[in-house]
Formats: structure tokens, C-alpha cells, sequence
């Protein structure tokens, strides 16, 4: 069971009937986790996010604010809700989740009208360092895909890498993959992204030719799901995490070793040929051009790499 965020000042002993905001909270709640699964397509993973922080906001709510109900909540309530987060030890990337997920609760509660303002809209969440991706050089990126064998967990194997790498797919969307959504006549894939918004994005000749012959040597070739596991089951995102793993680290020197690095590296490398960010942006499917600008830094940062190594004035010592 989850540790509380405040075990110290719990009263096991207390009831629904003594906190009058509590009952409210749990029919709140499932009014907002039932519109994000039907209206807003979220996966499974994601509700259990957003449950797992409304339960540790109604903590506090209950024994910090005394159960006060939602409908009085105030600005200072939700600032010192994401205070006590970072006080509880809580990273700046965690604590400002978790008030984007309340954030989001309390929007949905003005909307459908059981609150007549949301007390979250001025509070921002805490400044954060700008993190870096792990970057793989297109070098390292060939390196990867040098798979060799005939056997079909080779085959499956470098298909997954090149369709990562030649798509710019997630995980979750690679293991979403039909065979019906690959048109090796149009060269394109479809693509269902976060909360189920389609997209289109090209089929590579390199990742076109690992398909088709994954796809013709497989051993249950009627399967739905483009790649299968050992009884023609979905692969999971937990097995392509596995792979790409084991892939990627017999790769020298790679700074990262996930399914989204190769994701990366696509923005990466697109935009380093001279790509447009927008493009990128459509290609990758992100609701906001922000989220794209983040490979447009990790470009910039390594040509001042190149430019320290090799510009005679550039202060770099040798």
C-alpha cells in the first residue's frame, strides 16, 4: 500500500461523517477519471496516475484542511499543497506533476459547473532545470541497427529498432501497431498516439524492408498485432523496453538506452539535415511546438561541442 504523505498526522479513527469534504472528493474524482477514460481515450497507466495523485491531494485536503470541501478551496490551499510535496521530499519533476494533475481535476470541475472557479489557475509549479535527452549520434544509431541473423527473434528484433528509429514511434504506440495500419504501397504507418489522436508518418525504406521481412518470417502470421510475442500475443511495452535495451547497450558509448532514445535521435537527426521544427512536431505527434523545441536545443548543444573542439578561437584548450 502507498506510504501517506502525512503519516504523522493521520487519524485512523476519523470517518467520512466527521470530514464533510470527503465524500465529495471520491464522486469528484470518478466523474474526472470516467471523462478521461471516455472522452479522453486515456490508457490505464495514465488514470492510475492521476487517481494515485488526487488521492494523495485529498490526503491533505483531509488532514491539513480539515476535509474542507472542494467548492472552498482557495489559491493558498493549492500553493501550500505543492509546498507540502516539496517539503515531504518530493523531486520539483513529481510535486509539479501531481499539481498539474490537480490542476487539470479542478478545470474539469468549473467546466461541468460544480465549482464556480478554479483556486489552481495562478499557482505555477516549480522552476525546473531543463533536462536534456540522451542522445545517440546517427553513427551509434547504425551501430544499433547492424542486427545480424535470420533467426526470428533477430528479425522481430531489428524490425522494432528500425520502425522506433525510422517512425519516431513510442513504445506504447510501436506495441499498439496492427499489421492493417502498415501500407507498404502508400510507404506510410497509422499511428494511434496519446489519447487514441491518430497520425500518419512516412515508412522508410530501411524500416519498410525489416517489416516485411519480420512480418513473412514470423510464426504466426495471422496475427493481428504487428509484433508478437512467443504465442501470437501483443508484445508488451515492458518487452520492447527489454529489447531495446539489450540492444542499444552493446552500443559504445550510448548515453541512453530506452525506446524513446531512438525517438530522440529521429527529432534529432531530422532537424540536424535541415528539417523543420513543425514538421518534426507533426511527425512526432505533439499537441504543442514546445514540446518539439527540446531536440532543437539538444542540436544546439552539440554543434557548440563541435565548435569547442574545433574552432582555433573558440577558448577550448587542447
Amino acid at each position: 500500500m502507498r506510504a501517506r504523505l502525512y503519516p504523522d498526522t493521520v487519524d485512523p479513527g476519523a470517518s467520512a461523517s466527521q470530514t464533510p469534504g470527503i465524500q465529495s472528493y471520491s464522486a469528484a474524482r470518478d466523474d474526472f477519471l470516467a471523462w478521461l477514460e471516455k472522452e479522453k481515450h486515456y490508457s490505464d497507466h495514465t488514470l492510475r496516475s492521476y487517481t494515485s495523485d488526487l488521492e494523495q491531494f485529498f490526503e491533505f485536503c483531509t488532514d491539513r484542511l480539515s476535509g474542507k470541501p472542494l467548492a472552498a478551496l482557495t489559491h493558498a490551499d493549492i500553493r501550500d499543497f505543492l509546498g507540502a510535496l516539496l517539503r515531504y521530499g518530493y523531486e520539483k519533476r513529481s510535486a509539479g506533476r501531481k499539481l498539474s494533475s490537480v490542476k487539470s481535476f479542478l478545470r474539469f470541475l468549473v467546466r461541468n459547473g460544480t465549482l464556480p472557479a478554479n483556486p489552481a489557475t495562478a499557482v505555477k509549479g516549480p522552476r525546473l532545470e531543463q533536462r536534456l535527452p540522451g542522445f545517440l549520434t546517427q553513427f551509434q544509431v547504425r551501430e544499433a541497427l547492424e542486427v545480424r541473423g535470420n533467426e526470428e527473434v533477430v528479425v522481430r528484433e531489428r524490425a522494432i529498432l528500425e520502425t522506433l528509429y525510422g517512425s519516431g514511434l513510442r513504445a506504447a504506440e510501436l506495441v499498439g501497431l496492427n499489421v492493417a495500419d502498415v501500407d507498404f504501397v502508400a510507404e506510410t504507418i497509422r499511428v494511434r498516439g496519446k489519447g487514441g489522436k491518430e497520425r500518419i508518418v512516412p515508412l522508410g525504406r530501411a524500416e519498410r524492408d525489416a517489416l516485411d521481412k519480420w512480418l513473412a518470417c514470423r510464426t504466426h502470421k495471422d496475427a493481428e498485432p504487428v509484433f508478437t510475442n512467443n504465442h501470437g500475443g501483443r508484445l508488451t511495452t515492458r518487452s520492447i523496453q527489454n529489447i531495446v535495451r539489450k540492444a542499444l547497450s552493446r552500443v559504445a558509448d550510448a548515453t541512453a538506452t530506452n525506446p524513446h532514445s531512438l525517438r530522440h535521435a529521429f527529432a534529432t537527426h531530422l532537424l540536424e539535415r535541415g528539417a523543420d521544427l513543425r514538421a518534426v512536431q507533426e511527425l512526432l505527434g505533439h499537441a504543442s511546438l514546445s514540446t518539439t523545441q527540446i531536440y532543437s536545443h539538444v542540436t544546439v548543444e552539440r554543434l557548440k561541442q563541435v565548435y569547442n573542439r574545433a574552432h582555433p578561437r573558440s577558448g577550448f584548450q587542447k
